[in-house]
């Protein structure tokens, strides 16, 4: 086969027979010379030009040919493309999708779970609540139920299937158990007595009331639960009429039924209750100080009162007649008068009296002597009321402080586990500051009022003994009248 005269060889002889044809190259080109040289490249030029259309008429009869399977093979490649791309729109989308279920999935999965978990606790809680809410009496009714359910609280890698239930068996116990309480639940079991002995009977359930009889008789009465114990404790009867009572109902079925309206409250608050005594003896020993202070100001308030009540008081009528004698000058008529007054303000209006003759300072000095006099001893052992008022407040503090202490030693040694233990302690620490505001807060008041009282004494002294000086002449009486009225007065 013949090999095809190159791209640019080509393009070379297409310019030179466009020029050759073109009719104005014709026209204008001078005829042949007859050259050699010229002719050979003609010929060769019309040859290869000759050649080229042959080669071109060749190659497109061969393109003509070659197109149409081309073309068919073009359009099965875009059919059999068109196809692959629809099928991996396809399985895209179904990956999407499967994607998305997936996605669906593991968030139902989550939901399933935090499900689980929820109802997990919320049978954990209800067990809980349930064992704490029903009776003590009942926990050995229902402890074959309640055990499953406690161990399957406890083993989180139970499966759910049997943790769900143990749960759900609680659940249907305490379905059965409000079918069963409308009418009372009777049941065997255990209690233990007054002495603390184990008695093996039979327990009544009706509501929030719960009884028990022994089988052998000796015990029968309410349960209730006591701190520290998981067994059902008996209460006697105070009365033997309840006691049968209850025996006969547990025993038939039937019969009476012992209640108490609070529960059993109003027999723990009677046994919280003391004697004074006993609440005294409660407080430990800064009490002794405290009631010794409590005494003796009692003491000392009765004897001051006692005191100032035998005080006698003169009438005021009286003193205003004494007072109108002396603005007459009737120091004769005067000292009749004050020899009827009693108590201590007539003495210091006698005493002004006695002095009446001197000099006013002299008189004013005579009647505050006797008036001091007066306050002092009335004043007396008032003092000893205001410290103990005082005294015991700080008394109570350090029986607060004490038993505080003692709270402390009493944890460092037992914990904090049981109550009772530490309320010795607390009950020290209480009731010393009681004691110690219940003996201040009457001593302070006693003390403000006898104050009151002797101040009032004091006062009507004073008010006398200034209108007495003040119905004295600026110039004391004369000899005579010394002469006269001093023998009268000091007669007495």
């Amino acid at each position: 086969m013949r090999r095809l005269p190159t791209f640019p060889r080509l393009l070379a002889l297409c310019g030179a027979l466009a020029v050759l044809a073109s009719p104005a190259a014709a026209q204008s080109q001078p005829p042949a010379t007859g050259s050699p040289v010229l002719d050979r490249a003609t010929r060769s030029a019309q040859e290869d030009l000759v050649r080229s259309r042959r080669e071109l008429a060749a190659l497109r009869e061969k393109i003509a040919a070659e197109k149409l399977p081309l073309s068919r093979r073009v359009a099965a490649l875009e059919q059999r493309l068109a196809e692959a791309r629809r099928k991996l729109d396809e399985t895209t989308r179904r990956l999407d999708e499967r994607r998305l279920e997936a996605g669906q999935r593991a968030g139902e999965l989550e939901a399933r779970r935090a499900e689980k978990t929820y109802l997990s606790n919320l049978f954990a809680e209800y067990v809980r609540n349930f064992e704490s809410r029903i009776h003590i009496a009942e926990l050995q009714l229902y402890d074959e139920v309640l055990e499953p359910a406690r161990r399957a609280i406890d083993a989180p890698d139970l499966p759910p299937a049997r943790y769900f239930g143990a749960q759900l068996g609680v659940l249907d116990a305490a379905t059965a158990r409000l079918e069963e309480a409308l009418g009372g639940t009777r049941f065997e079991g255990r209690a233990l007595g007054p002495g603390g002995k184990l008695h093996q009977g039979r327990f009544v359930l009706v509501g929030p009331v719960a009884l028990f009889a022994a089988d052998d008789g000796a015990v029968a009465g309410a349960v209730e639960q006591r701190l520290g114990s998981l067994e059902p404790n008996v209460v006697p009867f105070q009365e033997p009429k309840l006691e049968q009572a209850a025996s006969r109902l547990v025993a038939a079925g039937e019969g009476l039924l012992p209640f108490d309206p609070t529960l059993g409250n109003a027999r723990k608050v009677e046994q919280t209750e003391d004697t004074l005594l006993e609440h005294i003896r409660k407080g430990g020993p800064v009490m002794i100080p405290i009631l010794a202070m409590a005494a003796a100001a009692l003491f000392v308030a009765l004897w001051k009162w006692i005191q100032l009540a035998r005080v006698p008081r003169p009438a005021r009528r009286d003193v205003k007649a004494l007072l109108g004698a002396l603005q007459r000058r009737d120091y004769e008529k005067a000292a009749e008068r004050a020899r009827r007054l009693k108590g201590p303000e007539g003495e210091m209006l006698r005493a002004g009296l006695e002095h009446v003759w001197e000099a006013k300072e002299l008189i004013e000095e005579v009647m505050f002597e006797k008036m001091l006099e007066t306050r002092l001893r009335l004043q007396s052992m008032l003092s000893f009321i205001g410290i103990a008022a005082a005294s015991a407040p700080l008394l109570g503090l350090l029986g607060t402080v004490t038993g505080i202490i003692n709270t402390f030693k009493l944890i460092t040694v037992f914990g904090t586990g049981d109550a009772r233990t530490l309320s010795s302690g607390i009950s020290e620490a209480l009731i010393t500051t009681e004691f110690g505001l219940i003996v201040a807060i009457p001593s302070l008041l006693l003390h403000a009022w006898l104050t009151r009282r002797t101040k009032r004494f004091v006062d009507d002294m004073e008010k006398s003994a200034v209108a007495f000086l003040n119905r004295i002449p600026s110039q004391p009486p004369d000899a005579e009248a010394h002469d006269v009225r001093q023998p009268a007065v000091a007669s007495r």
